[in-house]
């Protein structure tokens, strides 16, 4: 059975973009693959505690390097459950709003339990090595102004590409990258670039 992650890290709810891309994005692949299992993370409503020595995940060396009290149990077992959740995950579906020019703090923080030496990359003699590279990432990104590449402001974008680096780092060379921009600069703005993103949404591969 195919299993499809879905992880939402905006705050903003029912009018949330990129919820709403996340949502369209899954509702496509369920039906064109219909024994899809969906797991959904709602970073927002549960969202991980920022990483300290103690709450890494088990297969963490700063973990190791901390000791094993009892204290540290339940931080490690919910820093183990999303690793797992991602390691069990075929396909990744994220949304990501910008936040400041950046992702939100609670997909930051995500991102720290999955980035595991051993798990999903490895160092050896010829040097750097993602483990994760069979899974499919496809991410929404949504930005209230406009930050594509000739714009003004091109350089204050750190979210796309903090992204592409992140999984590159585990082996996915090129997740699949929707963008709704603009959606701050009025209401006729916001609907066009919800429409086009949807409209990319639609020619998603069906696998």
């Amino acid at each position: 059975m195919t299993t499809l992650l879905q992880i939402d890290s905006s705050i903003t709810g029912p009018n949330s973009v990129s919820r709403t891309l996340t949502a369209a994005i899954v509702e496509k692949l369920c039906q064109a693959n219909a024994g899809l299992q969906v797991i959904r993370r709602d970073l927002a409503a549960a969202a991980p505690a920022h990483v300290t020595p103690v709450n890494f995940p088990s297969a963490h060396p700063i973990s190791a390097a901390a000791g094993d009290a009892p204290e540290f149990a339940a931080g490690r077992a919910a820093s183990d459950a999303i690793l797992d959740e991602f390691l069990g995950a075929d396909i990744i579906v994220i949304g990501a709003p910008m936040y400041n020019f950046s992702i939100p703090s609670q997909l930051k923080a995500w991102i720290d339990r999955i980035l595991v030496p051993g798990k999903t990359f490895a160092y050896g003699a010829d040097g750097l090595k993602g483990l994760a590279s069979a899974k499919r990432v496809i991410i929404a990104v949504t930005r209230g102004n406009l930050y594509g590449a000739g714009q003004p402001t091109a350089s204050f974008e750190h979210v796309e590409s903090y992204l592409r680096s992140v999984f590159a780092f585990i082996g996915i060379a090129d997740p699949e990258i929707i963008i709704a921009e603009g959606v701050q600069l009025g209401p006729d703005a916001r609907e066009a670039a919800l429409d086009k993103a949807l409209q990319q949404t639609a020619g998603l591969k069906a696998a």
